[in-house]
Order: structure tokens, then C-alpha cells, then sequence
């Protein structure tokens, strides 16, 4: 089975563009593609219950139909970081749901393409973060580094964090956040230099997604 955990140096890097686009490349392979976004802070309030754009999205691009809560267990409509939505909203995320929820989702599957929330060490509760639920997962991790300034430390402190925790980094996406970067270039070679794991794709500033193009400019499944 072909599933990864996809996670960012930061939030608003374009985890989610990369997600769709994954999926489409797996689609393209012939594989039968589900999805799963645990966590979600900033949903909106509909008739069905809160529901999250970046979740709709996968769910809307995947092949397996399935319910939403067992996609996004997790869905808190304040636009923070999930352990303070969590406790505002008097919840607790547990890893265990979410592991129970994944293994279900597997079942139905060829492949998984999980989305994270925020950055790698996002906390989730007084315990756990972003890092331990991948973990938990035991996915390979692709890694969406958002090229913009500072995207140099954030690349090598997140990269160094996920080698520590144990999971494979099966590479590294540059996504092009910014139209007018300076050198844009020069920073990607030097998170390459930096980086062991494989640059899977440089893929350039957009303000509509065209997860089509996004797809045939990775290279790596």
C-alpha cells in the first residue's frame, strides 16, 4: 500500500494543494485513493455539523465515499491551534480515535494520503503533537516547505525533527508561497544541500490550484 502523511514547515504552506495533488498522481497509477484530515481548526458551521474546506477538498478529489466525521473526526471552528480549540471546545484529541479511524479508512483502500495540521511539533493536547500522531500512523512523511523567508531554518529544524522522530521522510515538496521571493533558487538549492531526503518537485507560485499540473510535477511514487 502506497500512503503518506503529509506535513509543512508551517501553516499556509500549501499542504493541502500538495494532498490533492497526490492524490491525483495516485489516481493517475490506478490506484483507488481515501483520504483523512484528522484535525481542522477554522471550520464553518453548516446544516450537516462543521465541516472544513481543505477536508472537503480531499474528500472531493478521493475515489472511496465515506462519512465526513470519519475523515475529520476532529473539527473545531475557531481558526487556532487545535489544542486550544480542543479545549474551548471541551474535547480532547486522542490518538487512538484517530489510529481507529485511519485503520478503518485503510481497509477500504489502496492508498491513504493523510493531511496534517500547522507544522510538525503543533501541540494536540496537554501531551501529544502533530509529530507523535504521525507517528502513531506509522506513514512515511512528505515534507511541503513553503518557499519564503526563513524557509531555510524552518526546512532543516522540521526535517531534523521528523528524522528524530522515527518515521521515514520519503521527501521534500518546494512550494512557491510568495510571487516576489528574492532568489528563489538559491534558497531551494540550499535546503537540497541540507536535506537528505529527495527534492520530489519545485512547484511555482499560483493563486488558482491546478492540482493536474501540481501532479505531473511530481516526480517520486
Amino acid at each position: 500500500m502506497t500512503s503518506f502523511f503529509v506535513t509543512g514547515t508551517d501553516t499556509e504552506v500549501g499542504k493541502t494543494r500538495i494532498s490533492v495533488a497526490l492524490i491525483e498522481l495516485l489516481q493517475q497509477q490506478g490506484k483507488q485513493v481515501a483520504v483523512m484530515k484528522p484535525i481542522a481548526s477554522g471550520c464553518e458551521l453548516t446544516d450537516d455539523g462543521l465541516r472544513n474546506d481543505d477536508a472537503v477538498q480531499l474528500s472531493q478529489q478521493a475515489d472511496v465515499s465515506l462519512a465526513y466525521e470519519l475523515i475529520n473526526p476532529y473539527a473545531f471552528e475557531p481558526a487556532i491551534a487545535p489544542h486550544i480549540a480542543a479545549k474551548q471546545a471541551d474535547e480532547n484529541i486522542d490518538l487512538a480515535l484517530i489510529k481507529q479511524n485511519f485503520d478503518l479508512i485503510q481497509s477500504q483502500a489502496e492508498s491513504v494520503v493523510v493531511e496534517g495540521a500547522g507544522g510538525w511539533l503543533v501541540p494536540l493536547n496537554d501531551h501529544a503533537t502533530m509529530a507523535d500522531l504521525a507517528v502513531e500512523l506509522s506513514l512515511p512523511v512528505i515534507l511541503v516547505v513553503g518557499i519564503r523567508l526563513g524557509c531555510i531554518n524552518h526546512a532543516r529544524l522540521t526535517y531534523q525533527m521528523i528524522e528524530s522522530s522515527g518515521v521515514k521522510c520519503a521527501g521534500w515538496l518546494a512550494m512557491c508561497v510568495e510571487p516576489d521571493m528574492l532568489k528563489i533558487e538559491d534558497n531551494i538549492s540550499t535546503i537540497k544541500q541540507a536535506i537528505d531526503a529527495p527534492l520530489l518537485g519545485v512547484l511555482p507560485y499560483s493563486k488558482e490550484a491546478d492540482f493536474k499540473f501540481l501532479a505531473e510535477n511530481i516526480s517520486f511514487i
